[in-house]
Order: C-alpha cells, then structure tokens, then sequence
C-alpha cells in the first residue's frame, strides 16, 4: 500500500545496519559544525565551514525544541529530514526536495507533502539506523541536526558505489513531525451496521482479517464508493497525518483478498492524503474519525490503474478499514 523514500545516493550496500555508536546532545563527545539556518517545517540551509572535519562518533543536537510527547523506543515516527554530505554537498534525500520537484502531494504546492515513516528501532530504506533512532527521547515538534562521518553513521553497510568514503561527513536535518506508540493487535469495538444494497458483504472475525464478499453476478462501481459501518467519536483524520489501521483487500473481479494488515505484522501506518496510498485511500479517509470502521469500493483509476504491470492494475478494490489512531 505504502510508497517509501528513496535516497538517491544509494547510500545502503544491503539491508540498513550500523556500527554499535554512542549518541550525544548538544556536544557530547563531540561537537557539531554544520550551521543550519531555516524553522521547523521549512526545508533547511546547511552552512558547512570549509575546514570542517565530522566527528568519529555520532553528534545529535537539538536546534529547536518541540512542546509534544516524548519519543519512545519502538514508536512509530513522522519525519521531515534532509541529508548531504559534508564536503561536496552530495543529496542525501530530502523529504523538501521531493515536494518542490511536484511529487508526494495532493492538497497543493506548499500543503501537505510526502513525509518518512518510520519505526524506532527498525531498519528503515531512507535514512541509517543511527540517524532514525536519533529521535528517541526527543520532542514531537522538534527540530534535530545529526552528523558524523559516514563509517560513524552507516558503518558496514555503506554502498561503495555511492562514491561516499567512511571517513566522509555526513549531515542530517530531522523534524519529528508526530509520533505514537501502535499496538498491532489493536481492534475496533462497537456495532458494525449492514453494507448498504448493492455494497460486499463483510464477516469481521476477532483477531483475524475480514472476509468480503462481492455481491454475485454485479458489475463494479465505476465511482468510487464508500460507507461508514461504525462511527468512531474519535478525532478527524487531517491530510498528511500517519494514518493507523487494520485493514483487508479484496479485488471484485476475482473475489479474492490480496492483502490484509492481520496477515501481515498487524496494525499499519500510512501517511494519508499525500499519494503516499492510493488515491481512493486519499480521497476517502481523510476527513473521516478515529474510530470509524469504512468500507471502500475503489475503481481503477483510483488504485493501481496508472501502475503500468501491476497485478491490481485493471481491478476494482474493495477494502475494509478500521481507523485506529493518528500518528
């Protein structure tokens, strides 16, 4: 469902791993020389001195402070970041850059846009272990400058065929946009109503994934559907906000699941209303309540009909989805 951040010095060699690393605030053992200029929110200036050299270990200093929750272990993340190298200002990804090149966006140049989620504590393809897991015990709403040379920051899975030496510096910007902890068994309570006529029928088993059944014989919506089955009192669901949810996909055509968060590793986070999911995901969920459980009837050209090859690319998408947080 989702689509990732993808750095394009191709900085990994494999799957993200780091050398075991110290981390340190303000200083620490050592200290920070790249200036950053720019607020919260606002893609970054970096300011690099030409006789700057990166610390050996990695440096995390916090260049502005936020007034939300604290950042946890195991916490699912919501990130801006920019990374370049320290020497030659090499890209090293940049959730801006995405959005001033016209992609990861549609509510408008300058709304919301296409961020990195991400686990504390899991590998991530965008950004190196250290430089993710740098965000635990900080802030939401804060602004992080994380630096160190390459062989501190990425170790042994730094990709030779990036250019990029070990004893290169590396820098990173990083506002943590939103964090929460998700419980991947979490499940809605409440009474489902009926699927209104001419919608799939749905059997929702504790614990496990929906079972949909497509109404015999009809032809798919061409119009994107949607019905709210339980109304949630939680929350409205704003446009680039990490979306939490158990859900199950069927294909009408076929009448056969193709995808279900239960099947997988439970609850999943989506960063909704930024074309970071399907369109009909987009266009339908966002402005719904924490809580709701929605049923979906998603046309093609709603889903994967532009995804020249995929195996969903001329199929009508029938998903359940149960809301269970915002991150």
């Amino acid at each position: 469902m989702g689509a990732a951040l993808v750095v394009p010095a191709l900085l990994f060699a494999a799957a993200c791993g780091s050398e075991d690393s110290s981390d340190s605030d303000n200083g620490g053992k050592g200290a920070a020389v790249t200036k950053v200029t720019g607020a919260f929110g606002k893609e970054p200036k970096f300011d690099v001195p030409d006789d700057a050299k990166a610390s050996d270990e990695p440096v995390v200093k916090v260049l502005s402070e936020g007034d939300g929750a604290k950042v946890g272990k195991g916490d699912q993340v919501r990130l801006d970041f920019a990374g370049k190298t320290m020497k030659d200002d090499q890209d090293l990804g940049s959730t801006w850059a995405a959005q001033a090149a016209g992609g990861g966006g549609r509510q408008g140049a300058g709304a919301v846009h296409q961020q990195l989620m991400g686990k504390v504590g899991e590998p991530n393809q965008s950004l190196p272990p250290d430089v993710l897991d740098s965000v635990e015990g900080h802030t939401v709403g804060s602004r992080l400058l994380v630096e160190g040379t390459a062989g501190a920051l990425v170790g042994e899975s730094l990709n030779p065929e990036s250019g990029i030496k070990k004893s290169d510096g590396l820098v990173w910007v990083i506002d943590v946009a939103g964090a929460g902890k998700v419980d991947p068994k979490a499940e809605l309570k409440g009474e489902s109503a009926e699927p209104r006529d001419g919608m799939p029928e749905i059997e929702i088993p504790a614990g496990k994934a929906a079972k949909i059944t497509i109404p015999d014989g009809a032809d798919a919506p061409k119009e994107l559907e949607e019905q709210v089955l339980i109304k949630g009192k939680g929350a409205e669901v704003e446009a680039g906000q990490g979306l939490v949810a158990q859900y199950t996909g069927y294909a009408w055509e076929d009448g056969k699941k193709f995808d279900a968060s239960w099947d997988n590793a439970g609850a999943a986070t989506f960063q909704i209303g930024t074309g970071s999911v399907v369109e009909g995901w987009d266009k339908a969920l966002v402005g719904k309540k924490v809580g709701d459980r929605v049923l979906l009837v998603i046309p093609p050209d709603l889903g994967y009909g532009k995804s020249k090859g995929h195996e969903l690319e001329k199929k009508t998408l029938v998903f359940v989805v149960d809301i269970l947080g915002t991150v």
